[in-house]
């Protein structure tokens, strides 16, 4: 009997799309929408009670469950797992032991779900804010091969590699922005309450005061009469950016516009291509198709270039192109990467080879910033001391002025 099912899905670029279809099966549902170009997120028969939206899809009271809780997780079970444990048992002992209350709570409904003959990967289907599309793949595939255990490991692995990653992206753009949101407070203080204070004693005393110190004191009027108009554009700037990047082509051109930008583009592209790499990998070690295993490394690209240009490879790959080959042309992709990917196809080794050249990229963002961290750190100092000083010495020179009149 056929029914309507309203779905969530991702396209080739990242955007979500909601809909409705018709089908005889939930299953039947998410084939058609992977035959449609679609990574579906989540699909649910219309008309089920809350209750039954609530078991199949906890994320409204799953609250918010880090990475490092999935890794921990994943780890622990394939280790129950591997020491003969059942499915439900095992879950039942995570649930329990967890300190993560949005974790346990996610962890019972699947440990339901399985008791209710689901298998392990629909149950965690059900849970897309926690588990990655990549992560249910790789299960699905486990599951099949009768590998969950390994592939639970294999999925950890990933998963800590990622996390290093961006770890390591964000503790060195930590301290940039903080010294840069101290250099803004500090200037906005002086221009807001010192350099008012000055103006009124150089106006007491007449005269007429140098360039650089007339300068000063009208971004300070300016800014102390319409401070508000700035925050009003401010947060105007910052929502229509915000709209904007959720559009297909805001985010295109956005992320273009990041990978175009000095030492930090270089991180943004390594970065997004060693991800690449290394899910591309796991996927192909555990048994993933490959025309499923691109679907899922374009949407979990983090980068629309990137998930463009392997959505156009994907294509290329239908009609039988190797993925090397499918994937020159993309500068996006430096040629090394696709040599190597090269070799790694007609030796049948193209996990392996994977593996290494993400680790190779994973080595090259960890020495670009730490060059990017010894570079930025006395070039904020200088930044901070020019503006502050420069300040101080505007502010002063007029009282030099007098002095030398006075001698």
């Amino acid at each position: 009997m056929s029914r309507t099912y309203v779905y969530k899905v991702r396209d080739k670029v990242g955007t979500v799309h909601k809909g409705s279809i018709e089908g005889q099966s939930e299953q039947l549902v998410v084939a058609k929408l992977r035959e449609l170009g679609y990574v579906p997120v989540s699909v649910m028969a219309r008309g089920k009670s809350k209750l039954s939206s609530d078991l199949g899809n906890s994320s409204s009271s799953e609250g918010k469950i880090k990475l490092r809780e999935v890794v921990i997780f994943s780890r622990q079970l394939a280790t129950m797992v591997a020491a003969g444990l059942t499915l439900i048992r095992a879950l039942a002992i995570l649930a329990e032991q967890t300190d993560s209350k949005p974790l346990a709570t996610v962890i019972t409904a699947m440990r339901n779900d399985v008791e209710r003959g689901l298998s392990f990967s629909e149950a965690i289907s059900k849970h897309p804010k926690v588990f990655p599309t990549v992560y249910i793949a790789m299960v699905r595939s486990g599951e099949v091969g009768g590998m969950l255990d390994s592939v639970l490991l294999q999925l950890a692995s990933m998963l800590e590699k990622q996390l290093e990653l961006r770890r390591r992206v964000k503790s060195a753009m930590s301290y940039p922005i903080a010294v840069g949101v101290i250099i803004v407070v500090i200037v906005s203080a002086m221009l807001l309450f010192i350099v008012p204070m000055f103006e009124s004693m150089y106006k007491d005393l007449g005269g007429t005061l140098p360039l650089p110190t007339q300068m000063l004191i009208s971004v300070s009027r300016f800014l102390t009469s319409y401070w508000w108009l700035i925050a009003i554009l401010a947060v105007g700037g910052v929502a229509v950016l915000k709209r904007w990047k959720a559009t297909p082509d805001g985010r295109l051109k956005f992320d273009q516009l990041k990978l175009r930008m000095p030492i930090m583009g270089q991180i943004v592209q390594k970065t997004a291509i060693a991800r690449f790499c290394q899910t591309l990998a796991a996927l192909a070690r555990s048994g993933v198709p490959i025309m499923e295993a691109l679907d899922i490394v374009a949407d979990t690209a983090g980068n629309a270039v990137v998930a463009a240009a392997i959505s156009d490879a994907r294509e290329h790959v239908r009609i039988g192109e190797a993925v090397s080959a499918a994937l020159v042309g993309h500068k996006v992709f430096p040629p090394m990467v696709v040599q190597m990917m090269s070799v790694g196809e007609e030796t049948g080794a193209l996990d392996e080879m994977l593996d290494k050249i993400g680790e190779f990229y994973d080595a090259e963002v960890s020495a670009t910033v730490d060059s990017l961290t010894s570079l930025i750190e006395p070039l904020l100092m200088v930044v901070m001391g020019a503006s502050v000083g420069g300040m101080v010495v505007a502010l002063y020179m007029p009282m030099f002025k007098i002095i030398n009149l006075v001698k």
